[in-house]
């Protein structure tokens, strides 16, 4: 699916108008114990390719099936078309408010998110990792009331099934997550575990990311997307969006979509083209977060994207957003700064305040 030289070592990168899709990874080599240590070789090149390219490509051989996939889907657009008053029972709340809500877990109504001060025309529910790595406390509102982050997860109460089959779903994407960053650690040529890594203060192998998303504090969000009024005319302001321009913030985000066209859309490194990133039945759509592209010191970069769902339909989404433990500490790796030559990009930061700090401005306080 991908242009080939895109991934061939040494391969120079393509003009972007010789773009037609992302590049497509097989993670099947880091999920099976007996693959050969030149297939997963073969696999961490295509990644270090697709990542100083793109920061995006498509990810096949995680072997969910596509049965599991079209379930996941099915569910979501159930609750969806569910009436309102159902939807708000599990309403999303700010924190220390009497609701008990946590100010992120919940169901948010269209245009209650906001990217870049814009509302975001899309409606959501929004879970997390339980709160499992620190006690909890009582909120600002005082007893019985949350701090942000700190409460459950909401779940809808139809389809009952929703809930086990998410949970189970959830479980297999974190194991597709694990490998997949495994891979990440090899593709960047960090050394194997044991190594001596001295100097740098933390180990720095090709485990890192392992480590550090042992404990992931993971967010899935499911995104319900309405065809937007405003026609489709390249000339005009992009005054509605699905979703507005932004990059992830975490650590790799595996996105699951329906076969919706034209809506989710890539800026390449040219900083001006938009490449559509399509579905492929039974792939998920990657791209790595802001804290991959602090811990490599900019030589992959977390990308630009945006969601225009002007096509027919009621677009869903589900994306999986597999994050640093919320404790992580996230610093330049050595190896990196010495490839880019470049000094460090960002100074160290816990994954959790790094959350925090953009937890509160993702809603509309209007």
């Amino acid at each position: 699916m991908a242009d080939s030289g895109i991934l061939n070592g040494g391969a120079p990168a393509m003009a972007p108008g010789t773009i037609k899709s992302l590049p497509m990874v097989d993670i099947s080599p880091f999920l099976a114990s007996s693959s050969s240590s030149e297939a997963r070789k073969q696999v961490a090149l295509a990644i270090d390719r697709a990542c100083t390219d793109f920061g995006f490509f498509y990810l096949t051989g995680h072997g969910i099936p596509q049965a599991r996939l079209e379930e996941v889907i099915s569910l979501a657009r159930e609750f969806f078309s569910s009436p309102a008053e159902e939807k708000n029972k599990i309403k999303r709340h700010d924190a220390g408010g009497p609701e008990g809500g946590d100010g992120a877990r919940g169901y948010q109504g269209m245009g209650e998110n906001v990217t870049q001060g814009k509302k975001d025309m899309h409606e959501a529910i929004d879970l997390y990792r339980e709160w499992d790595h620190a006690p909890t406390q009582s909120g600002s509102g005082g007893e019985g009331t949350r701090r942000t982050l700190e409460g459950p997860n909401l779940w809808p109460e139809e389809p009952k099934e929703l809930k086990s089959v998410y949970l189970e779903y959830i479980d297999q994407l974190q194991s597709v997550g694990t490998a997949l960053v495994r891979a990440m650690g090899q593709a960047l040529d960090l050394p194997v575990p044991g190594e001596s890594t001295s100097g740098t203060g933390q180990t720095e192998d090709s485990e890192i990311f392992v480590r550090n998303t042992s404990k992931s504090f993971w967010v899935m969000r499911l995104i319900g997307y309405p065809k937007l009024a405003t026609p489709i005319n390249p000339d005009a302001d992009l005054a509605e969006l699905s979703c507005g321009e932004h990059t992830d913030y975490g650590c790799v985000t595996l996105l699951l979509a329906d076969p919706t066209l034209g809506a989710l859309q890539v800026l390449l490194k040219d900083g001006k083209t938009w490449l559509n990133a399509d579905p492929i039945p039974g792939a998920f759509v990657v791209n790595i977060g802001d804290m991959i592209e602090w811990w490599t010191n900019g030589l992959w970069q977390s990308t630009k994207h945006r969601v225009i769902h002007r096509g027919e339909g009621y677009r869903v989404s589900v994306p999986f957003f597999f994050e640093p433990n919320f404790d992580a500490v996230v610093k330049p790796l050595g190896k990196c700064v010495e490839r880019n030559g470049k000094e460090p990009m960002h100074q160290e930061i816990t994954y959790g305040e790094h959350l925090l700090s953009k937890v509160f401005g993702n809603f509309d306080s209007t």
